[in-house]
């Protein structure tokens, strides 16, 4: 008797569970092409006009929030951002699930929050998604890698080309691959 291997994968049985988007097929379609124009191509210092785009899809973003032009919203109904905070150039919030940004965060150039992740144990590839929470206060450095389901605590600092897998303390300075907390911001 021939025992049939078992796939590891199967990508033909991959499906995309009924609303995992949070929004229609026409509504995330409408939003790319609105983010890849109007929202891309707008001069930097249109942090209202991007503000505006953002709500009107749904993003609850807070007062004075500075969002560069070449920022990536997967799904901007998923994000929360607090008052007076930034996100930078090239920066990619992979919102399969809540980002929850807080007040006064410095989220530097070329961020990857990554709420998305497969099931690797099933043939059929599930996906799946965390989300991320960065409290009030924090600053996110250069090239920072952010895993699904992380939080990082209030008044934290990553340091640049970090990796993210866990949680990081309260009051900080973390920084590696894998990040690790290396010293307290303020002594």
């Amino acid at each position: 008797m021939v025992k049939k291997k078992r796939k590891y994968q199967d990508l033909e049985k991959f499906k995309v569970t009924k609303g995992f988007r949070g929004k229609s097929k026409v509504i995330v379609q409408l939003w790319w092409i609105v983010e890849n124009t109007f929202f891309a191509m707008s001069p930097q210092f249109f942090y209202g006009w991007r503000r505006f785009l953002l709500r009107l899809f749904g993003a609850k973003i807070g007062k004075n929030v500075l969002i560069r032009s070449s920022a990536k919203f997967t799904y901007p109904w998923k994000i929360s951002i607090g008052d007076n905070s930034w996100v930078g150039e090239e920066t990619i919030l992979y919102s399969l699930d809540e980002i929850f940004i807080g007040s006064n965060v410095a989220i530097a150039h070329g961020v990857y929050f990554n709420t998305g992740l497969h099931d690797y144990t099933k043939p059929e590839f599930t996906i799946l998604s965390k989300k991320i929470i960065i409290e009030d206060e924090c600053w996110i450095t250069n090239d920072v890698y952010l895993a699904p389901g992380i939080i990082i605590e209030k008044g934290s600092v990553i340091g640049a080309r970090s990796s993210v897998y866990k949680n990081m303390p309260k009051g900080w300075i973390c920084y590696g691959n894998p990040a690790k907390p290396i010293k307290k911001r303020i002594e």
